[in-house]
Order: structure tokens, then sequence, then C-alpha cells
């Protein structure tokens, strides 16, 4: 990769990382789930219009924007209210790799290689670790909703797969048309219509701050940017530098939030994300089709 875009992918892990800390700023007075639809909302809307619709049939982008917004977006802003830190939530967020890979192991029968399965073993024994020395920044319903949103981007990769898209900015903007309404009238069905006029009564400027971050620098910048690296670059050039968004969450949660792990936190989150990496980078003989339907699009 050369330098002028590596730096600009180092730019982009940066602010996917950061991403999280300013998830826990907006949700501080507004539910997660309103907040989230407010992120998504704005990131489509004027884009859309100047972008055209993929060749995609629409039930895939509605699946597409149904499991990213509510599915992984919303619980992994869910998890920070739900008692885990805003850095913790980003690497357990991680977590998506394991269960990728279980579901390709366990139900399409695919072989794993001896690398994979020593990550995936380093990871499962640094997690039990993250989560039993826990100083506070773990609970049992935010580890729920993580793990929630883990697993929703597995099925998020089967979606972008089965649409057989190769357009993926173009998918993915589309796709979030269709996760507004439902983040709303999911939050609605939980707590009544109240919640809406909460969220709009508690509204302020930390709050608008933080989602008009998540909507531009984080999703549209940052989406344009990575797919415009994953058409350059091989997925074994760029697959591991999403590991360095966990470790940028973990640095924004210190500075603005005071978020500290313990002395086993800290080297269980190393070797986790170790273990993540065995397991997502790719064989030299993976293509650029591939490459793109299973990009992780972090943030």
């Amino acid at each position: 990769m050369i330098r002028n875009d590596l730096f600009l992918a180092i730019f982009v892990m940066a602010i996917w990382g950061f991403n999280f800390s300013m998830i826990k700023l907006g949700i501080t007075e507004v539910h997660p789930l309103l907040a989230t639809a407010a992120r998504f909302t704005l990131a489509v809307v004027p884009a859309i219009f100047f972008i055209r619709r993929p060749n995609v049939a629409w039930r895939y982008l509605f699946g597409y924007g149904l499991v990213f917004g509510v599915g992984i977006w919303g619980m992994a802003s869910w998890s920070i209210t739900a008692g885990l830190s805003s850095g913790i939530s980003s690497v357990l967020l991680s977590s998506n790799a394991l269960i990728s890979m279980a579901v390709g192991v366990f139900i399409h029968k695919e072989l794993a290689s001896k690398r994979k399965v020593i990550g995936a073993a380093t990871s499962l024994v640094a997690l039990l670790v993250l989560v039993s020395a826990t100083n506070g920044n773990i609970t049992v319903q935010g580890l729920m909703f993580i793990m929630i949103a883990a697993a929703c981007w597995t099925v998020m990769g089967m979606i972008v797969k089965a649409s057989k898209t190769t357009q993926a900015f173009a998918f993915n903007v589309w796709g979030m048309l269709f996760a507004p309404i439902p983040l709303v009238l999911f939050a609605i069905s939980l707590y009544g219509p109240n919640i809406a006029m909460h969220a709009f009564d508690s509204w302020d400027v930390n709050t608008t701050i933080a989602v008009v971050f998540q909507a531009y620098p984080t999703t549209l910048f940052g989406y344009w940017v990575w797919n415009r690296l994953l058409i350059r670059y091989p997925l074994s050039t760029t697959a591991p530098l999403t590991l360095l968004v966990p470790l940028f969450a973990l640095i924004s949660g210190y500075f603005m939030y005071d978020e500290v792990l313990s002395v086993a936190q800290v080297v269980a989150c190393v070797l986790f994300l170790v273990g993540i990496g065995l397991i997502v980078k790719p064989a030299s003989n993976v293509s650029r089709v591939t490459t793109k339907s299973l990009a992780n699009p972090a943030q």
C-alpha cells in the first residue's frame, strides 16, 4: 500500500474507533435506538439523491438496512447504555470474525486452516479472561447486546454475498434507507410513543454533534474511502488494518471518559485482537469479489 493510502486508511480507522466514544456521547440523554435512527437518516439524506440505486433486488437492500441498522448499530449502541465501556464495545464487536468462522465450519462445512483454529482458540480464551476480569466495564446485558450485534454482522455479510452486488458504496447507502423506520418502530414497541417525545425534549448539542459525526465522517466518508481501498488492494493488505479500530476506541474512551482496563483486561484485549487477526488474515488467493463482500465495514 502506498504511503498516502496507508495514512488515509489509518485516519479512517481512527475515525471508526473514535466513533464509539461519539456513540456514547449521543446516547447520554436519547435512547440509543432513536439516536441510531437519526444517524442513518442523516447518512442517507441527501446522499441517496446523488447515488444511483445498485442493480440488486429490493429485498437485499431491506434486509441489509434492517440487520445493519437495528441488529448491528442499534444493539452496539444499546450495549454502551447497558453498561459496556465504549472501548470494550468496540473490542467485543470484533467477535463477528469468530462467529463467521463458526458458521462456516459448522453450517457450511468449510475446512478451517491451522492458523484460524489457533486464532479462534486464542480469542476465546482471551474473551473469557476479558469478561471475568471486569472492573465494572462489562455487564451481562451489555454483553448480550454486543454479541447480538456481532452475530448480525455475520448475517449482514451473508446478505451482501447473496445480493452479488459489485457496487458496495451504493449498496450501503441505499440499504441504510431501510434502517431508521425499523429502529424507531422497535423503540416505540418497547417503550411506547412517549419515547419519541422524550428524545425530542432531551435532544441537546452533544447529541447533535455525536449523530452528525456518526453520519458523515464515520459512515459516508469512512465507507467511501474504505471501498476505494478495497478496489485497489487485496484483503490481505486491508483487513489487518481494521484491528486498529478497537485500539483507537480504547484510547479515545480513556481520554474522553476515563475508561480504564485492568491489567488482565489489557493482556486479554491484546491476545483477543491477535487471535482475531489470525482469523481475518485471508489466504493469498482470495479474489477481489470476495474482498468486497467480506470486508469489515466496521463502523
